[in-house]
């Protein structure tokens, strides 16, 4: 019955985990960035999660964060969610869970109250207000501000002791996703590729 439809929604959120300490809490992607990371499914297997998996979290990338599901070629999901993203005017947002201050046994677990706080500034339109930067490794945009959650944890190099070892993980990072999208990429348009990481040659100067 019509009257028991919900209508579309207006946010999308990709849950990840970093446990390589470099990706922001929270970051707003445009359909061609949502594409690449939906195809991606980058995440991390955490204790507790994953059977025979020891106290370390493991990098993986997921297919459409749920690969092992997946019928067809990741792209195809992937370019349905855009379509109905740009005919219902959604907004995609990527939501790291991991780790702040440094990697895993060196930082912490970002705060699942800025976590909340930031979802729900997303969700409300509060993040519409703020302004943004552009991220220098995956080039979406990150919000420079967020009532009640510390500025400094939203541009994660500033947590970090060492700004030249934050950027080289954050690199290694991006060639992981660049090497993973390698066994992806020939069943995507050309132009796919072009919306995921680039590696740095050096450190960003600070904004």
């Amino acid at each position: 019955m019509p009257e028991k439809r919900a209508g579309h929604p207006k946010n999308v959120v990709f849950l990840t985990c970093d446990a390589s300490g470099v990706m922001p809490p929270i970051s707003r992607l445009d359909p061609d960035q949502a594409i690449y990371h939906f195809i991606s499914g980058y995440t991390s297997k955490i204790a507790g999660t994953e059977i025979g998996l020891g106290i370390e979290p493991e990098i993986t990338f997921s297919a459409c964060f749920g690969g092992p599901f997946m019928v067809h070629h990741p792209y195809v999901y992937a370019d349905l969610l855009k379509k109905k993203m740009l005919q219902h005017g959604a907004t995609c947002w990527l939501v790291n869970t991991g780790w702040t201050g440094g990697p895993f046994g060196i930082g912490k677990r970002i705060s699942i109250g800025h976590t909340r706080k930031l979802l729900n500034a997303a969700l409300s339109g509060g993040l519409e207000k703020v302004s943004y930067r552009k991220d220098p490794v995956f080039g979406f945009e990150v919000p420079e501000s967020c009532e009640g959650v510390p500025s400094e944890i939203l541009e994660p190099a500033n947590t970090w002791g060492s700004r030249p070892e934050y950027f080289k993980k954050y690199d290694a990072l991006a060639a992981r996703f660049i090497e993973n999208f390698k066994v992806l990429a020939a069943g995507c348009p050309p132009g796919v590729v072009d919306h995921g990481p680039k590696r740095l040659s050096g450190v960003p100067a600070q904004a």
